[in-house]
């Protein structure tokens, strides 16, 4: 079974999730095109997810895909979080901005029963998760609800886990790809490959189709996912140039610039290993710095990005990015899906 039919789509394209830089319009956008649009949930509440869900099915009936995190809320850890403000303390003073302000508690919520009855209620084609898979049972009332299955793994071994629990497929997330890595057997980075390494490696040892991501932004990229085995591929990098993303002005900006070139995987902005384009606060404090764990190291930053971004300075946002901008355009997010569904359903 091809994965356009396991999912109902013409074509093997998937929109990544990017929570913060995009709403439903741009997975309506993807999704009438022909492709896979995505809604983050990492970000969101269950009341706010249901309001993205419903304005989704408004505008159209096409398949979506839901996409939630699956770390575990770690403890305060308070002499830990005195460290971080410490460190970024400099900073603060310059910005004028008043640490005791700072907010406790986490900024992302997993995947939970108030979200799974979401699920059950809108029933979307498909769902996604970040960093493993959550509870069994909760996983169950997923797959109850008639989704597909999908989850990314960063290597081999965590592709493993992934089809011994029973996922519909399987995202290879290769080292190039923008945004938080999706590792969750392991922390050490030393095992992550980039995308073209680790592609080959999954769709000859899965039994399950292999959705290809990072550093895809193009034709010539897209098909050379499918002729290393992959059934389709996902694309984020390039859909936040888009006039339906909602990134910002600044982030548009890097992108574009080139600057872009050089990412880098970075904890600075929430605690766990994210790639973006390098700023002030990576160059000074460098990429993986000792933080609260994800997501709590955030609430340090928020206040500092704020501030900065009121003075039109990205020196403390997290500019979410692949290691492959060179194609950002600011074309319409249908356009970009058409042109990559072509290339990649091209089996000349």
């Amino acid at each position: 079974m091809t994965l356009e039919h396991l999912f109902d789509i013409p074509y093997p394209i998937l929109q990544a999730p990017m929570a913060g830089a995009q709403d439903h319009r741009l997975a309506v956008a993807v999704s009438q095109a022909g492709g896979l649009g995505a809604i983050p949930a990492g970000m969101l509440d269950a009341a706010r997810l249901d309001e993205q869900l419903s304005a989704y099915r408004a505008l159209t009936e096409r398949p979506c895909n839901v996409n939630f995190f699956c770390h575990q809320p770690p403890p305060i850890d308070d002499a830990r979080e005195q460290r971080w403000r410490e460190r970024l303390a400099g900073f603060y003073r310059e910005l004028q901005v008043d640490p005791a302000q700072i907010a406790r508690g986490p900024s992302r919520q997993p995947f939970d029963a108030a979200m799974a009855q979401i699920i059950e209620k809108h029933r979307p084609a498909v769902v996604s998760f970040h960093f493993g898979l959550p509870a069994q049972e909760l996983l169950e009332r997923v797959r109850r609800s008639g989704a597909k299955i999908i989850a990314s793994a960063t290597t081999l071994a965590e592709g493993l886990w992934l089809q011994e629990r029973g996922v519909d497929a399987v995202i290879a997330q290769g080292l190039e790809a923008g945004g938080h890595r999706g590792m969750f057997l392991e922390s050490d980075l030393s095992t992550q490959l980039g995308t073209f390494a680790l592609l080959p490696q999954l769709a000859d040892a899965l039994e399950l189709p292999v959705i290809a991501a990072g550093g895809i932004v193009d034709a010539r990229t897209a098909r050379a996912a499918r002729v290393l085995g992959a059934a389709a591929v996902q694309v984020g990098t390039a859909y936040l140039a888009t006039p339906q993303s909602l990134a910002s002005e600044l982030h548009r900006k890097a992108l574009q610039d080139p600057r872009a070139r050089h990412t880098v995987v970075t904890c600075a902005f929430s605690g766990r290993p994210a790639r973006g384009i390098v700023n002030r606060l990576i160059r000074e404090i460098g990429p993986l710095p000792d933080t609260p764990a994800f997501p709590l190291a955030s609430n340090a930053i928020t206040p500092l990005r704020a501030r900065a971004e009121s003075l039109g300075l990205d020196d403390f946002t997290p500019l979410w990015s692949g290691q492959n901008a060179s194609q950002c355009r600011t074309v319409d997010a249908g356009q970009l899906t058409r042109e990559l569904g072509e290339a990649a359903s091209d089996k000349a």
